[in-house]
């Protein structure tokens, strides 16, 4: 008989560091997991957890080693963080993502220098060790600002020290252009939704500007129909703003309630009171995208970017799309301007002149 699969990740859940537990749905697993262990289930993680600090590996295989087959952690997962790293996140209010992403990075650049004392670690052997990673492991210039900025924090932000690792080498940074859908591709995507529930998901996205996490985070009470806007609180940066609330998307929302009832959160997942899966979305999207026959690959910031793109098309102040986005720099909000067609619209071609 095939042993069950289960697989064990460290992370960061809740602001706290857990293992998480990850299997197909298997009843037995459950089971003991709730009679034997402090176990949880994470909706959004779609698996169950135990904090690390209640975590008994050998009480977990002496349960399961009979008849589960457990991948056990990986080497870097069981590196042990400076005192004081995660705190200093925490303390600074940092996003659990962020957090996840600064832990993993720093236990890889401990795990580089397992044999070197930490605090005497020069900032050549950093830029040696992070060209490594780029000509070696291929990392992107994201990854590689993110990879400096978790090994940054720990010298300046936890040790207090000052800012002696700013000549770390940065990636020239990338001008990539969003991607804008037209008017008539998003009407169609829409209108290409299977129900109420996902043509409001769609179109308040694209009609607000939000992205997928400010939209499964929205309450009823965020919907302020008589003054036609959104309210959008702690999004990027914890920053809160109003939006745009369309009179047609008003209409449609009360036909959303009446059909399905939301207690919490505006937009519910399958089991009462819990968010929405950012996943769902981009799958809602993808269906809807295929039957209103769009060739390339649509993501739910496509329409965020549309909805930047047009407002300025429709000559809307700079300004005030930088407000309804949510951006704190009026650079940001000005790549729209080199995707919009307002202006190109009115050159003439220089070879309709020969021909006309």
């Amino acid at each position: 008989m095939n042993k069950a699969k289960l697989t064990l990740k460290s992370d960061i859940h809740r602001n706290k560091n857990v293992v998480l537990i990850c299997f197909v749905h298997n009843q037995k697993i459950i089971d003991l997991l709730k009679d034997k262990f402090p176990s949880h289930w994470s909706q959004s993680k779609k698996c169950w957890w135990i904090a690390r600090s209640e975590f008994d590996y050998t009480k977990f295989k002496q349960v399961f080693a009979a008849f589960v087959e457990i991948t056990a952690i990986a080497k870097e997962e069981t590196i042990q963080l400076p005192k004081g790293y995660l705190e200093k996140l925490h303390r600074l209010r940092y996003s659990e993502s962020t957090i996840r992403t600064y832990t993993k990075y720093f236990k890889d650049f401990l795990i580089a220098f397992k044999d070197d004392k930490i605090l005497e670690i020069e900032v050549d052997e950093i830029n040696t060790y992070i060209s490594h990673l780029i000509n070696e492991k291929n990392i992107s210039s994201s990854q590689q600002n993110q990879r400096i900025n978790a090994i940054k924090f720990y010298y300046e932000k936890v040790l207090g020290r000052e800012k002696i690792y700013c000549n770390i080498d940065r990636p020239r940074k990338e001008t990539k252009l969003p991607v804008v859908l037209s008017k008539s591709e998003i009407k169609s995507i829409i209108l290409n939704c299977n129900n109420i529930k996902h043509k409001c998901i769609l179109s308040l996205i694209y009609s607000a500007g939000l992205r997928r996490s400010e939209l499964i985070s929205l309450k009823m009470t965020d919907i302020i129909s008589e003054r036609g806007l959104i309210f959008i609180r702690g999004a990027k940066g914890k920053k809160d703003r109003y939006s745009l609330l369309s009179p047609g998307i008003i209409n449609r929302l009360r036909i959303y309630y009446k059909e399905y009832r939301p207690e919490v959160w505006l937009f519910e997942g399958a089991k009462p009171q819990s968010q929405y899966s950012a996943t769902s979305i981009a799958n809602i999207l993808k269906r809807a995208s295929f039957k209103a026959k769009i060739k390339r690959r649509i993501t739910p910031h496509m329409l965020r970017h549309s909805f930047a793109t047009h407002l300025l098309e429709q000559g809307t102040d700079l300004r005030y799309i930088q407000s309804l986005l949510g951006h704190s720099s009026s650079k940001t909000t000005e790549i729209y301007t080199h995707v919009s067609n307002l202006n190109l619209s009115q050159i003439t071609n220089p070879i309709d002149d020969l021909f006309d």
